[in-house]
């Protein structure tokens, strides 16, 4: 199948979704709703709401009913960009080629349209609609959970204490695990408790999730070591100036590429049993590590 094809059209998907299910642009107060919509559709492949789309595709589900999930988890991942580019974390000027909200709307209007995001997330999984009530319950377990303090936060969290400092590689796999990992991994299993998943079929999602989930950051570790400014959308060698804990920086780069395949190949496999509506789930997982951005 033509991958890139594919990311396309649901990309497309997920940003007419978003567009008609999150206030308009131009809804007071403009300055918060302009400014979460400049980050929103700032660009990207929307790979985690696409995960969510093609797990509940797998598993015999109707993508369609798990577009409100997927669109929540974008609003997720990019609240999290937004606030990971603040001057107190990251202090990053571009994002995919263009000023950072911060930079275009001022801190305070950045904090609180990240706020805003997160808060959207959450009422867009409570409005799924379903015949089954509690499955709307057990996405919005996956999701808080992975946003949270034992998840994609507490990721972020030891990354910043990790800066500048010689650590373990334990201490390395947790940061890339949580700060990247675990919102992969539960758009996976949504979209999968969305599309009817039986036990087996969510502990195979659950197997994949993990290892794409790892291999994704080392992938984005590897780029900002050689890719090109002009395709990452901001400048190249960030991680090293800020002295990121990275795999690169602690494994080296060929080792890197290497772990990031064999995560590949252990993602693929455990989709074994599942039939042909699984190869965009397979096709996801090679294109993560070949992506140049």
């Amino acid at each position: 199948m033509d991958i890139r094809k594919y990311l396309a059209e649901k990309a497309e998907t997920v940003n007419e979704g978003l567009k008609s299910l999150l206030p308009k642009e131009d809804e007071y107060p403009q300055t918060l709703h302009k400014a979460m919509h400049y980050s929103l559709f700032a660009g990207g492949k929307r790979i985690r709401p696409v995960l969510v789309l093609a797990a509940s595709e797998a598993v015999g589900g109707d993508p369609s009913n798990a577009l409100a999930v997927a669109c929540a988890f974008e609003c997720v991942h990019t609240y999290s960009l937004i606030h990971d580019d603040l001057p107190a974390i990251d202090n990053d000027d571009l994002r995919r080629g263009r000023p950072t909200c911060h930079k275009a709307f001022g801190e305070a209007a950045a904090i609180l349209a990240g706020d805003a995001l997160l808060t959207a997330a959450f009422d867009l999984v409570a409005r799924t609609p379903s015949k089954d009530a509690s499955l709307a319950a057990k996405v919005i377990r996956e999701l808080s959970r992975a946003a949270g303090s034992t998840g994609m936060i507490g990721g972020q969290m030891v990354d910043i204490e990790s800066e500048g400092k010689e650590i373990s590689f334990p201490v390395l796999e947790y940061i890339h695990i949580h700060k990247t990992g675990e919102l992969i991994l539960a758009a996976l299993r949504s979209g999968a408790i969305l599309g009817g998943a039986d036990d087996l079929a969510l502990q195979k999602i659950t197997r994949y999730g993990k290892s794409v989930g790892l291999a994704f950051q080392i992938a984005d570790d590897i780029l900002d070591v050689e890719g090109a400014s002009e395709v990452t959308g901001k400048p190249v060698g960030g991680d090293e100036k800020k002295g990121k804990a990275t795999y690169p920086a602690l494994m080296g780069l060929e080792e890197s590429k290497k772990r990031a395949k064999e995560l590949v190949d252990i993602a693929v496999s455990a989709l074994d049993g599942f039939d042909s509506k699984a190869d965009p789930l397979r096709e996801i997982a090679g294109f993560i590590v070949a992506r140049d951005k």
